[in-house]
């Protein structure tokens, strides 16, 4: 027995490790945990839209629009029932209210004469 353990010994010492010489950093020193306790807090109340699918998995949005979807609230543990919805558009309201509110209509942007979207800017006058 004595020479197995001289033997793997010698195999440890001779072997080269992977990453030797470097300091590890475990996933644990990343970042201090209220940090992420942070980030985590941030993400409860986030809503998603799940179709309902015949298919073992959830496809993109846009390839049913008229298909019924089930609004979905994040918890801070899991997805959890929030509404209901008939189609794509509807589901669209209830995740971006801020996108469907009327513009408030402000002065347009100052631009030079002439057409077109890539216009030189002017020249500076000595007055």
């Amino acid at each position: 027995m004595a020479s197995l353990s001289r033997l793997s010994r010698r195999r440890l010492r001779d072997t080269p490790h992977i990453g030797a010489g470097k300091a590890r950093v475990s996933g644990m020193d990343d970042e201090p945990l209220s940090h992420w306790a942070e980030r985590r807090e941030a993400k409860i109340g986030r809503l998603r839209a799940v179709p309902f699918v015949s298919e073992s998995s959830p496809q993109g949005a846009h390839l049913n629009p008229e298909a019924p979807r089930a609004i979905e609230r994040w918890n801070g543990h899991a997805w959890e029932p929030y509404t209901l919805v008939p189609n794509l558009a509807e589901a669209r309201r209830i995740l971006y209210p801020e996108s469907h509110e009327p513009s408030r209509p402000g002065p347009a942007p100052k631009l030079g004469p002439g057409t077109g979207r890539h216009r030189k800017p002017q020249a500076p006058t000595a007055d």
